[in-house]
């Protein structure tokens, strides 16, 4: 198969960061100036945009895996996105949907632990998931508080 071919069959199927492709590239067997002009080509016919990848990322594993937004924004930067796309990423998480996924998910949480009796273990396994998704600490003291509160 053409590289050409290969390259934007690999951006088309899915929203694709500039690192991505570069490592796909460099696994076709391309050098480096062949891989910087695919890659320029791919962004001049705007199938590479690394704005329109981190709003994508963002939506998607917020939907899907409830991820909070420290962590969405490591993982972008991972994917060497720059900090005015991580933004404009972020952006694309409504506040009101973002505090009701955290509650969702702490209420998941405090019933698969309804066997732990001691406050203080509870409230450390509960931060320490809540942390583990990449939510921000003083959102999860809230949280937790709000969830623990009835009892």
């Amino acid at each position: 198969m053409d590289i050409k071919a290969a390259i934007y069959h690999y951006c088309n199927y899915q929203e694709r960061c500039h690192a991505e492709v570069r490592n796909k590239l460099y696994e076709l067997g391309c050098t480096t100036p062949v891989v910087e002009q695919y890659i320029v080509d791919m962004i001049e016919i705007d199938m590479l945009n690394e704005e329109r990848y981190a709003k994508a990322y963002v939506r998607g594993k917020f939907r899907m895996l409830k991820w909070g937004r420290q962590k969405l924004v490591q993982q972008l930067r991972l994917h060497k996105i720059s900090e005015y796309c991580i933004k404009k990423g972020l952006q694309e998480i409504e506040g009101d949907i973002y505090d009701e996924t955290l509650l969702e998910l702490a209420k998941k949480k405090r019933t698969e632990l309804k066997g732990e009796k001691n406050v203080f273990i509870l409230k450390s396994k509960l931060y320490r998931y809540l942390m583990q998704k990449g939510y921000e600490n003083d959102l999860i003291q809230e949280t937790i508080n709000r969830v623990l509160k009835p009892e």
